[in-house]
């Protein structure tokens, strides 16, 4: 019996192990403290098109328009190639600072920024209001689970 036991406990320890570290891969950034929000809104942004940039950022504007900024909560993920829009030389960016400062959040995954630095020997730069987070799509997924619209203009 000593030896059944022990190997129980050693696959338990293993599942353990093995559940612990995936969840410390997929780690999630804590959903928007809006509390009044009656809208949730995620934005996908995943290409470098100048055009698609300025949609997202123009839906983001609409939408605090049209709600109380207090109502509405918008979160902006960019991952591969969309990542662009939070470099610091992107011609959008006080654009996207209005908007986190009226309460949209900006989110950029670091699998795409450790990617680039891995092909490029250096690590990008992206903008202080950017809101790392570890999987983009990872953190789209997060969101829809709690109560968020994806939306991809």
């Amino acid at each position: 019996m000593t030896g059944l036991s022990t190997a129980v406990r050693m696959l338990a320890l293993t599942w353990l192990t093995a559940t612990a570290a995936a969840g410390a891969r997929a780690q999630h950034v804590p959903l928007q403290d809006k509390p009044f929000a009656e809208h949730k809104i995620v934005l996908q942004l995943s290409d470098n098109d100048p055009g698609k940039q300025g949609l997202v950022i123009s839906v983001a504007n609409n939408l605090l328009k049209a709600y109380d900024p207090d109502k509405v909560a918008i979160e902006i993920v960019a991952f591969g190639p969309g990542i662009d829009l939070l470099r610091p030389e992107n011609p959008n960016r006080r654009r996207v600072e209005s908007l986190v400062a009226q309460g949209a959040r900006f989110d950029i995954c670091l699998n795409t920024v450790d990617t680039l630095e891995r092909e490029t020997g250096k690590r990008p730069d992206f903008i202080p209001a950017a809101t790392p987070v570890q999987v983009g799509v990872a953190q789209i997924l997060f969101l829809a689970e709690n109560g968020y619209t994806l939306v991809r203009p």
